[in-house]
Parts: structure tokens; C-alpha cells; sequence
């Protein structure tokens, strides 16, 4: 087909307007799409087309859309293009002309292209040239607009975006993960996101999420015990007591050891107060009131821990550009912006740039490490507590070049073609465009067990028998463990002989005593042969250590966690005199929280075995 372009003005004429009824991810709002009933190939479109016609061409003048009047014939020559049938050619614009560097996509394809400075683009259509598709288009501070079905070889195009507000809106009230019985306004995020009465055997991101710990963490036993100071069965400590120093005024004194202990709680020693604990434990409910937030109060959608509608509300993360972290004191939604719509409109940002028609918009922070750093950055009297984010940023996984992300790890791709349900308009996409809602952690052994290399021999000579072990970080992008200080990893190493009985250990390290001493079978693996692992806190004031209690003021005794792609080897002598038929066992056990604090909650005290090896000797 040749076209003839020749220099000259315009203006959007002719307007029809439509809701498109196919193509989306999402059940919302139908977008107003327009069409230009008669233009010519417009000048921009003709640059655009250069790489696929390679064909030379002039630059289409300045003042191609100075004017938005009807087009005229310009008295300059026409320039003659071949142009394949399969290519697409329009313009963008807003209500108050072109828009520039828009995104304009093959629905749910990795096909784009960008409007140039006139709004102008040209899209080629792979495969076959008479089938319909659907086209969307965004473009900073834009909802995505679309689906706008179009024939290849249409040269009129028109998209038509719709800016979004650049306020937040305090009075907003957040939408359910699930819909609220009774509230038949309250539609929830599973709508679509479920595959629940659905015939999909994938999961959606709602069913993933359900069984993340985000969703959790305004429920989760362990928080909301170390919060108030009680164990499992409701049993509270006594109130912190105080002595007095006439330089320092009051302080607390450790626990009374002839009164019940059930461990340390915020609200014993801050009783008068409910600490930023909500910044992100319950970021839906501290968003307005990060100091406010009793965790025992909250309800409804406050209660989902990190809800949906929450993470797709947040608009940015506000880093110290000196350092690359949050503010100091800033944890959790202090460091966040927010785009709460306003009555009448919705609003949620997400990792996609054509999901539509519904009041969505595209966010690369989405899918940037720094979304994770306002809650993955803490920092208590000057002690930095939880850096798993800081740690990253420090290694060479926040290369951009080589390295990856947070949600790279945490939110990995499972094979889902799709994100939302078939029903609600959900589309078939690239399994390598959608990312678990799952969010991988500390309580997942294979996702752990992919994040350390592990390797055990054993000799004998004479009588002795030598054992070493090495580890090596090498598959996490921070220290491992990492963030909440009462994770451990703790190795234990053991050599017995035919009846059973344990060689005496003649050098190498033992299991610190923070891994308890007592009963072995009981998991108190102190003093044993062995090392471990951990970020060791002491409380100033009342010498407490380990201790997970850094609301209070706390010094860092060790920290002995593996760094990015470190190795650790360490080496085990044992006494063999005597002894035959000898087996070496090596375990490395990751748990959660100190034994000790573990009793006085009780917590079970659930040891993870990361790694085991059994090496039988012979004489």
C-alpha cells in the first residue's frame, strides 16, 4: 500500500465515543475512546514508520499540531511511503491536545511502541493482518486508557487518556481483600482476583496472598504477644520496674525473678503508649495515625494485615538520596506517599501499563526494591534492627545491570498466565509478567534452602576424626538471616560411635549458649559442637541479651550472619580413641525466635532442618 503525507495541520474533529466491552484484566469503568473519521497519515506516524519501512522521510515540521483545525493541504510535495498492512497508526491525546511519550501497547502483548512529540505513533501487528486487536495507552500521570479494538492497517486511530488526581484523599475508605457479608458496596479484591468458583486450577494473587505473612501481620500471635507482654495462653508479665539514678533519673530493672515472667512486652514498658508498631504491622490503619494504633482494636479491612488495596494505593517510598534509605524514624506509611481517590473515581497503581478499562495506572515502583524499604528499614535509639533492605542495597544483587530485586526473589514467577479471573476479563499474559502474591520468607524451608550452599566432609585419622563444614550465601541479596533479630541459624555437629555413644568434641567452636542449654532432644543446643549464627542485641539498661525487646534502648554484642555471597568454614576435632563404627551427623537448623523468649511465650519452637548430611566412617 503507498501513502502520500503531506505537510499540515489539525485538529480532533468527528469525535465518536464508545466504551470498549473486551480486553481487560479488571471489571471497571469502560474508558471513552475517540476516532478521527477522515485523516491522512499523520506526519509523526510517518517517523515512527522509518524503522519498520526503512524508508527515508523528512521530520514532520514543529507546528503539526500548533493548530487543532481540520487538516489542510500544505502547497509542500508529498513524500511517498510504503507502508505494510499490518501497521497501526494513530494519535494520543488529553483534553487539551497531543500527549508526548505515551505507551501505546498490543493488549496483554510485549508489543509497544511511544508517541512522539506530536502524539503521534505507529504500531506493526504480528501474525495475521485482518484479525482485531486491542490497543491501550498510558502515559505518566494517566490512567491506562482502552481497550480500543482496531482493525491492522487503521491509520485514525485516536487514544484518549484521563489524568489521575496528584492528591491523596484521607477520608477514603479501603476496599476488602474479600467482600464484606452484608455490604454489597464493599465488593473485595477476590472478585476478580480469586480463582473461587472459577475452573482455574492456577491461584490468582488474593489466593496467594491469603497465605503470606503480610496478610498477617496485624493477627500474627508472636507480634501481638511480644506487643502486649503476655505468652500464648494470655498470662501477662508483671510491669517493668524502675530504679533511679540521680545523672540519669529513672530505669528499668530486669524482670523479678521470684514473680511469673511470660517475656517482655512494649506495653509494659511503655504503657501510656502505642508505639509506631502500626506503621507496619497495620500500615491500613496507621496511614493517618502512625502513633495511634492499638494492635488489639483494629478491625474489618484494618485487620488484614498489608490488604491489597493498600499496597496498590502506595504512590512512592521517600529515601534520603544521601544514603538511599528511608529517614530515620520514618518506618513503615511515615515513609510513604499515597493515592487515595477521591468519591466517585478509583485508583490503584500496579506493574502493568495497559490493564484497562478501570481506573488503573501503571508504577514502576511496583516492582523496585525500594517499595519493600520503608518496612524492610528500621532503625531503634540508633541501632539499626531490621535492614534487609539496606543490606541489599549494600550488595551486588541492587546492580541494575546484574543484580535483583526484592520482588524478583519474594514474588517469583509460578506459571500463571494470568492474574485475574477469565469472568472478571482477566487476560492470558506472558508468565514472566506475573509475580506471586506469595511473598517467600521465613517460613518457607525450600525457598530458605535455596539461599545457602552447604557442604560437609569428614576423615579420620588415628584417633581423631576431623569435620568441616562450609557455608556460603550464595543466592540471597542480604544477610542471612535477616531483618528480625530473633532469627538464628544454628549448625550442630555430632560424631557417635556403633552403640550410640557421642566422641568427645577435642577442638573446633561450640553452639553459643543463646541456643539454649539443656536437653538436646528438647532443641537447647548450646555448648554443643557447633556455631551459630545471629544478630546478638543487649538491652542497656537491664543487661537483657539476647534480647528481641529493641523498643528499648539496645547495643549490637555480635553479629555473626552470613553476608552476601560470603563463606563460612569451620573445622570440628573429635576424640576416637576407643571408639568404632563411628557415623558424623551435621545439621543446620533455622529458627525463628531465641528458646529462651520461646518459652516464656509459649511459642513452639519449630526448628527448621536446612540442611542434614550423615557420613558413616570406616576404620
Amino acid at each position: 500500500m503507498e501513502v502520500a503525507w503531506e505537510g499540515w495541520t489539525s485538529r480532533c474533529v468527528g469525535r465518536m465515543t464508545g466504551v470498549a466491552s473486551s480486553g481487560s484484566d479488571r471489571h471497571g469503568v469502560g474508558f471513552v475512546f475517540n476516532r478521527l473519521p477522515d485523516l491522512r497519515v499523520l506526519a509523526g506516524v510517518a517517523v515512527l514508520l522509518l524503522a519498520s519501512c526503512t524508508k527515508g522521510m523528512q521530520a514532520a515540521p514543529e507546528a503539526m499540531y500548533a493548530s487543532m483545525a481540520a487538516p489542510e493541504p500544505s502547497p509542500t510535495a508529498a513524500v511517498v511511503i510504503e507502508m505494510d498492512e499490518g501497521v497501526i497508526a494513530g494519535h494520543v491525546i488529553d483534553e487539551s491536545g497531543p500527549v508526548a511519550s505515551a505507551v501505546i501497547r498490543i493488549q496483554s502483548t510485549d508489543r509497544q511502541t511511544q508517541s512522539d512529540a506530536h502524539g503521534a505513533f505507529a504500531i506493526a501487528v504480528n501474525g495475521s493482518p485482518t484479525k482485531t486487536v486491542n490497543l491501550t495507552g498510558w502515559a505518566e500521570g494517566y490512567f491506562c486508557a482502552g481497550p480500543v479494538p482496531v482493525a491492522p492497517g487503521e491509520q485514525d486511530v485516536v487514544i484518549e487518556l484521563h489524568a489521575h488526581s496528584d492528591r491523596d484523599n484521607r477520608e477514603y475508605i479501603w476496599l476488602p481483600s474479600f467482600s464484606q457479608s452484608g455490604k454489597g458496596e464493599a465488593q473485595g479484591c477476590a472478585e476478580c482476583h480469586s480463582r473461587a468458583g472459577t475452573d482455574l486450577e492456577i491461584s490468582l494473587p488474593v489466593d496467594e496472598w491469603v497465605l503470606d505473612a503480610h496478610a498477617h501481620s496485624a493477627t500474627n500471635l508472636r507480634f501481638l504477644t511480644m506487643y502486649n507482654g503476655t505468652n500464648l495462653l494470655g498470662e501477662q508479665s508483671p510491669p517493668t520496674r524502675y530504679g533511679y539514678n540521680r545523672d540519669y533519673g529513672s530505669f528499668p530493672l530486669p524482670p523479678n525473678p521470684n514473680q511469673p515472667y511470660f517475656g517482655p512486652g512494649y506495653k509494659l514498658d511503655f504503657p501510656e503508649t502505642m508505639g509506631n508498631c502500626g506503621a507496619c504491622h497495620l500500615p491500613a490503619a496507621a496511614i493517618d495515625d502512625p502513633y495511634g494504633v492499638d494492635p488489639n482494636q483494629v478491625t474489618g479491612v484494618e485487620s488484614e494485615g498489608v490488604p491489597c488495596d493498600f499496597c496498590h494505593k502506595v504512590w512512592n517510598v521517600n529515601l534520603d538520596p544521601e544514603c538511599g534509605l528511608p529517614y530515620t524514624n520514618m518506618p513503615g506509611v511515615l515513609s510513604m506517599s499515597f493515592r487515595r481517590p477521591f468519591e466517585g473515581h478509583q485508583f490503584f497503581t500496579g506493574p502493568y501499563d495497559d490493564v484497562a478499562p478501570g481506573e488503573d495506572t501503571y508504577s514502576e515502583l511496583q516492582t523496585a526494591s525500594a517499595f519493600c524499604a520503608g518496612c524492610h528499614f528500621g532503625v531503634f535509639w540508633d541501632t539499626v534492627i531490621y535492614n534487609s533492605f539496606g543490606e541489599w542495597l549494600q550488595s551486588a544483587y541492587s546492580d541494575p545491570s546484574s543484580g535483583q530485586t526484592c520482588q524478583d526473589c519474594h514474588m517469583p514467577h509460578t506459571g500463571a498466565e494470568q492474574f485475574a479471573a477469565t469472568a472478571a476479563g482477566g487476560l492470558a499474559r506472558d508468565p514472566n509478567t506475573i509475580f506471586s502474591h506469595r511473598m517467600l520468607g521465613s517460613t518457607d524451608l525450600e525457598f530458605l534452602r535455596e539461599g545457602l550452599a552447604f557442604d560437609a566432609t569428614a576423615v579420620r585419622s588415628d584417633a581423631t576424626v576431623q569435620v568441616e563444614v562450609e557455608l556460603i550465601n550464595d543466592n540471597t541479596g542480604h544477610k542471612f538471616p535477616t531483618d528480625s533479630p530473633l532469627r538464628q541459624l544454628i549448625l550442630v555437629v555430632e560424631v557417635r560411635d556403633e552403640q550410640g555413644v557421642a566422641l568427645d568434641q577435642v577442638d573446633g567452636p561450640t553452639v553459643p549458649a543463646w541456643a539454649g542449654v539443656g536437653e538436646e532432644e528438647r532443641g537447647y543446643y548450646g555448648d554443643l559442637p557447633g556455631s551459630g549464627y545471629a544478630l546478638i542485641l543487649r538491652e542497656i539498661w537491664t543487661g537483657i541479651s539476647p534480647s528481641g525487646a529493641y523498643w528499648n534502648p539496645t547495643q549490637v554484642v555480635e553479629d555473626t550472619r552470613l553476608e552476601p555471597f560470603e563463606t563460612v568454614r569451620t573445622a570440628y576435632a573429635f576424640n576416637a580413641a576407643g571408639h568404632e563404627g563411628l557415623t558424623v551427623s551435621v545439621q543446620l537448623f533455622y529458627r525463628r525466635a531465641f528458646i529462651e523468649l520461646s518459652d516464656q511465650k509459649s511459642w513452639e519452637n519449630e526448628d527448621l532442618i536446612l540442611y542434614e548430611e550423615t557420613i558413616s566412617l570406616t576404620n
